[in-house]
């Protein structure tokens, strides 16, 4: 199958109903001409589910839950199985659909955060690794290339030792009690039984923990939280700082908030080595800066990046290079970076499906590790945050 020109399969469990992650993440899925969309169970209920799939903007055949679509797959044939379900359901919902998905050999592709609690995260681990079954995590952010371009400058000592990284998701729509008002992407994500313990830092502050983990290669170790409530009412956080120990003994800041009027979807990082420092953000997601001891910035433009230049090494890994989809000016954005995990998860999906060795490592997109590790960071920030910001230790890395 490795050489197949068939199109993957791919099932949707959830993203009826008005929701929002679930659009770009199915025309990512269809930017290649090789995957596509051929089912769903967009709802938890089953009557409501079928009339969404049947005003789907293309077809797809509908299912009334998750469990009938994964049961009926090994009933179809071949070409019409599906290669991988994405996850696009609120944070209570990813645990039970990725466990049987992956029972029934079907790879998982699944919203952040993983799930609601590390005894969840633990299993999923487990489970992939005991079913080889590949397994990435949705954290946009590390598809734009210019994420993929910081890494390599970072992970290759370019910038020296990291000493600090001052990692930031700042938004502005719930700076009001926007659940009131009905509206349903702020209700799920400020209830604790559908959200999670952690609000902001389970929504977005886990996309800044990732783009420095992503970028740098480091861990944290210990952090010292705060999660704060600003808007009256709310149970659970809408701000999230913490201040972090790295595991080479450098310093962090991972923040994030939801209540800073006019903030859109300002996610960005700082990283300072010994040699220069580098910066990135996401509303500009077409070049990254460097800055270097006595002399201009430099800034490296997506399809524009040539090495030799006295700070880039002359010979740039041809992976990195290759990667770049139109030349530059025309710019990439929000839907490339999801196309960019899609198709890198699909190369993993159509190796394991063809028996062949896949290397489902974090390199291309964040894997389930990556998605226990920001559920473990959430708790441990949960935990430091009740002892008034003591200082409190990561756990083992599974």
């Amino acid at each position: 199958m490795a050489n197949s020109p068939r199109p993957l399969n791919v099932g949707l469990v959830g993203g009826g109903k008005g929701a929002f992650i679930v659009h770009p993440h199915q025309k990512a899925i269809h930017f290649d001409g090789t995957r596509r969309v051929v089912a769903g169970a967009l709802h938890p209920d089953p009557k409501i589910a079928m009339e969404e799939a049947a005003k789907w903007p293309y077809p797809i055949k509908g299912y009334g839950s998750y469990d009938e679509m994964i049961a009926t797959n090994k009933t179809l044939p071949e070409d019409q199985k599906l290669d991988y379900v994405l996850i696009v359901t609120p944070n209570f919902v990813h645990f039970d659909p990725a466990m049987k998905a992956m029972k029934a050999g079907i790879a998982v592709f699944c919203e952040k955060p993983l799930c609601m609690n590390t005894k969840e995260a633990a299993i999923l681990v487990k489970t992939s690794r005991k079913l080889g079954v590949p397994f990435g995590v949705a954290h946009t952010y590390l598809g734009h290339w210019t994420s993929r371009l910081s890494r390599y400058i970072v992970q290759n000592g370019l910038l020296g030792v990291i000493r600090w990284v001052d990692s930031y998701y700042i938004q502005g729509w719930l700076a009001t009690k926007l659940e009131a008002t009905g509206n349903q992407q702020a209700s799920w994500r400020v209830d604790p039984k559908r959200a999670g313990g952690s609000g902001c830092g389970g929504d977005i502050g886990t996309h800044a923990l990732m783009q420095l983990r992503y970028t740098t290669g480091l861990d944290v170790t210990q952090v010292s939280a705060q999660l704060e409530k600003f808007v009256e009412g709310r149970p659970i956080d809408d701000h999230f700082t913490i201040y972090c120990n790295l595991s080479n003994g450098g310093k962090a800041l991972v923040r994030a908030s939801q209540i800073c009027h006019g903030h859109k979807n300002d996610l960005g990082i700082l990283i300072a080595g010994t040699k220069g420092s580098l910066r990135w953000h996401q509303e500009e997601p077409e070049s990254i800066t460097i800055l270097l001891p006595g002399q201009p910035d430099r800034v490296y433009w997506r399809g524009a990046v040539v090495g030799g230049d006295g700070f880039l090494p002359k010979d740039l890994p041809v992976d990195l290079m290759s990667e770049p989809t139109i030349p530059p000016g025309h710019p990439e954005a929000f839907h490339d970076a999801f196309a960019r995990l899609h198709r890198s998860f699909e190369a993993d999906v159509r190796k394991w499906k063809a028996g062949d060795n896949f290397c489902c490592d974090g390199a291309k997109y964040a894997n389930v590790v990556d998605g226990w590790m920001g559920i473990a960071f959430i708790e441990t920030c949960l935990k430091s945050s009740a002892k008034k910001g003591a200082w409190t230790t990561m756990p083992k890395k599974i």
